[in-house]
Order: structure tokens, then sequence, then C-alpha cells
């Protein structure tokens, strides 16, 4: 029956250990002096080594000829540990066995001597499942156990571990891996078992595994299965549904170039081709969190950065962020990453994401206005904004003329119907709309809502007090809509159909009025 690597390629000794020389060296000290300890406790991430070390030490501490602190494996203890097989060394799962009962079965049989080796070793792995009764139960155990029992406890989230157990054990931190330790091993097994793979493709597994060596044995056993010929980094694209550096680049290059409709093209293509989208975010975040690094710290950014893509290609989209955009695009990947277990449709919650990381617009938060307006002082800086037009050199203003008599001057007629801009303006804002309102602006409202646009003055006309409370309630976003489509601020004017030109008549007859009355402070002809 076939093996995976991962099991196959356990390291048998603790000089096997990669990248835990500080666990190792401290524990093979302490066995070639006897100065153990009567409880470990092992913590770290997964895929570190944390079980690995355990069963290691309880074959060590049984050993009949140990070498320099490493078990021989040869000897009749360390052959029967390995293969499962001697009842003195147990490794228990706490998350099936978290009941106050199965602590105190495990309790009562400790007292009992060993009967093949020469101590009783527990291996409970993710302690920090048990309940607290059965924590309070092992207390008492763990503090004052016989002296032919090792307890080894190992948990990947030591913050749920009680502060009475952590007192009673001997801590012992294991770190994430490194890459390069990673892609050394891989490429080891991959030579013992005759694969065929290159060094881009090593370099790309190890970075995968984010520092965890299982999952780097795990991907290399996946890709090597999964492919006839050699192992390249577009095999392992396809055989993981990976974008690749490529098409990340390219989405992120149509994002800053705000061409929403090819993002969505391209995102469209990958779809297709059966990529995962949860993956595919995860390139993208953390493409920008590299740009992000290399924006806020240039000097040591290259040695901080993931490697998701080549550091020509982040030279080239460099210039193209802003600090705070990067800022942006990064919380809002991973609000989305966050949100898949949620969703019905994850495909959706990718566009909606897509189309937001082009138009900061979209997302009117205190984020986005400050990426826009950095945006805006870095095309300041270098020179791309063009200089506003000069204004016109004033005129003399002619002088009233003299009316014959004060008549009331007829308002101008409101439009029947809306004129071009208003209507691209009414597609242009809808999505901005909320559902009290988004009827005022569809062709089916009528002529509920009427607009006119005379030089940067839009004018729009409500039906009733009602339908002008809402027109008004969304001025801001009318306002801006309108500016984008013009090229320049647009100020608004929303009155009710029939009295939008009246005030203006009547605050002109009302001015004519008063010359007329004070012709010692206005002059008329």
């Amino acid at each position: 029956m076939y093996q995976a690597l991962y099991r196959k390629y356990r390291p048998q000794t603790f000089d096997e250990v990669v990248g835990q020389s500080g666990v190792t060296q401290t524990l093979k000290m302490q066995l070639q002096t006897g100065r153990l300890s009567h409880a470990y406790l092992f913590t770290g991430s997964r895929g570190t080594g944390k079980t690995s070390c355990a069963k290691i030490l309880a074959k060590a501490v049984n050993c009949e000829h140990p070498e320099d602190g490493n078990p021989c494996n040869r000897c009749a203890a360390c052959r029967a540990i390995d293969d499962g097989s001697c009842m003195d060394v147990l490794e228990i799962d706490a998350a099936s066995n978290n009941g106050v009962d199965n602590v105190r079965t495990l309790r009562d049989d400790a007292i009992y001597s060993p009967a093949e080796v020469k101590m009783r070793v527990y291996i409970i792995d993710e302690v920090h499942m048990l309940s607290l009764s059965a924590f309070n139960a092992l207390l008492k155990t763990i503090e004052e156990p016989p002296a032919h029992l090792l307890f080894i406890l190992a948990t990947t989230e030591l913050h749920k571990v009680p502060a009475t157990i952590l007192s009673r054990c001997q801590r012992f931190s294991f770190r994430r891996l490194m890459p390069e330790d990673i892609a050394g091993r891989i490429n080891e097994c991959a030579w013992r078992e005759g694969i065929e793979i290159d060094q881009p493709a090593i370099a790309l597994l190890s970075r995968l595994a984010d520092g965890a060596m299982r999952d780097g044995m795990s991907l290399l056993d996946q890709c090597a299965s999964a492919t006839q010929g050699p192992v390249t980094v577009e095999s392992i694209y396809r055989c993981l549904g990976l974008a690749g550096a490529q098409s990340t680049v390219q989405m992120l290059s149509y994002a800053a170039d705000k061409a929403t409709g090819e993002l969505l093209r391209l995102f469209s293509e990958l779809y297709a081709a059966g990529k995962d989208l949860g993956a595919m975010v995860d390139e993208l975040t953390a493409l920008c969190r590299d740009l992000l690094i290399m924006k806020t710290a240039p000097r040591s950014g290259m040695s901080l950065i993931s490697g998701v893509c080549s550091a020509e290609d982040l030279n080239a989209l460099l210039p193209k962020f802003t600090a705070d955009a990067l800022l942006r695009m990064t919380e809002l990947l991973q609000q989305t990453a966050s949100g898949f277990n949620r969703t019905a449709n994850r495909r959706i919650d990718v566009e909606l994401c897509l189309i937001r990381l082009c138009d900061d617009t979209l997302t009117p938060d205190v984020q986005s206005i400050a990426s826009r307006l950095s945006r805006l002082e870095a095309q300041a800086a270098s020179g791309m904004l063009a200089a506003p037009a000069a204004a016109p050199a004033p005129r003399e203003t002619a002088p009233l003329p003299q009316p014959e008599a004060p008549k009331t001057v007829a308002p101008a007629p409101v439009p029947t119907e809306p004129d071009q801009f208003w209507e691209k303006l009414c597609v242009c804002v809808l999505p901005q709309i909320g559902r009290d309102a988004a009827w005022l602006f569809r062709p089916e409202a009528g002529d509920a809502v009427l607009g006119r646009l005379q030089n940067d003055i839009l004018r729009v006309y409500a039906k009733d007090n009602f339908t002008l409370g809402l027109v008004k309630k969304y001025e801001l976003p009318l306002s801006q809509c309108a500016a984008r489509l013009l090229g320049r601020p647009v100020r608004l004017v929303a009155a009710l159909q029939g009295e939008g030109d009246q005030a203006s008549s009547d605050s002109l007859e009302s001015l004519l009025q008063f010359a007329q009355q004070h012709p010692d402070i206005v002059h008329i002809k």
C-alpha cells in the first residue's frame, strides 16, 4: 500500500528534524545528562515537527543504545514504538478523548509500571481540546507523576491551555520553517523518490507550504502524482488550481489602470479554466502585501516579500500605487476571503471585490477617501494634473435698465423629459442609490424626477415634496457622478417642478423694486 511522503520521510532522530535546532539541541543535552523533565509542552503552528519530536523523545528515553541523545532506531524498543506495537507509549488524540472520564482512565493506568520499556510515555496531541474539567483532573498527575511516567503535550493554540498546566511543563516553541529549509527537504525527498522537479517548482512549493514542512511534502506528493512528466511551475499551477504569477500581476495591473472590463474578462477566463477562487484572492493579497512592504520599507523590503512574483514585476507595478491604495486593496481582499464561509456565491463576491479594486469611489469610507487623496497628491507632485484654466478678465457691467412698470416674470418651463446628460447621470448614479430612492432614477419613474444641465448647474425638479426629500438625500452622489462625467465640479439645485426658476424670477423682480425705491444707492438708467 502506498504511503504518503510526509509519513514515509518523517524524521527518526533529532538530527533529521529541519529548522528546529534550538529545540532539538536542548532535548539532546537533557537526554545525555539525564536531566529530563516529567512533562513537556510542544507548541507551534501546524507541520513544524511537534509530533515528530514527541515520538523521537519517546524512543530516546526508552532506547537501549542511544547515540548522543538520538535513538538508535535498531533496538527492540525503538522498533516497537515505530510500528505502534508498544503498549507503554500511547499517542492520544485530545480532540476525540476530551472528557473527564477519559482523563480519569489515563490517570488510573498511569500508576502501573511499564511492561516492555523503561518509561511509560503519554503523547497528548492537540491538548487544548481537553475540557476544563479534564484539565483539572490531569493537574495532580502532571505535577507529581510516578518516576516511570513522562507526559508530552502538543498544541497549536497555546492560549487555550490553562496557566495551571503551563506552569507544570517545560515549554518548547517550534518556529515556522523558512522557505529554504522546506526547499532543501523537498529536493532531498524528490531525489530519493526519483521525481523530476526543477528549482523554480521547488521554490514555489516551499512558498505555498507557508512554513509547514508537512504541507510542502503533501503538495509535492499531490503534484508528482498528477503529472506524467517532470514537475514544473506550470504543472503546479494546473494541479492546484492557481492563477499563476503572470495572471496575478496582470489582474493587479488592470486594477491600477482602472480597466474594470479587462479585469473582469481575465477573471472570467481564469474562472472558466477551473482556477480556485480562494487561491486567486490569496495570491492577489500576497502581491498587494509585497507591494505595500516595498512601498513602506524600500531598503529591507526585498528580504520580506513572499515571492509570489519576480522582483522585476514588483518594480514595474510599484509606481502605479500609493501606500494608502495598497492598504485599502489588501484590507478589501482580506474581507472578501474571510466572507467566503458565509456566502452562497463566491464568484459574485470576487467580482464585486475586483470592481471595487478598480474604482475606489464605490466604497465611500475613510480608507478610500485617503487613497484618492494620496493619488491626487502623487499626480500633483509629478505634474500630471493639468493647471486650472485662467479666469476671464473682469468686464464692466452695464447698468440695469429702468423698467417701465413692475411686472411678474413668468417661470421658465420645466423640461418635459430629461436631456441626454440626465439619462447618463441616472445610469451612473443608480448603483449608489439606496432602495428607497432607486426607482426615481429608472425609466419607469416617468416625470417624477426631471433634470436639466445649464452650464455647471444641474437643476433637478421633483414632482412633490416627498420626492424632493429623496432627491436632497442623495445630493452628494448625484454631484459626484455629474462631476465625474463632465470632468469638472457641478453644483446641484433641487426644487419642486415649477418653483426652481420661479425663485430666480422673484429674486430679480425684488432687486428691480429695491433699485427703484432707493435710487440714491443703486443707479438705474
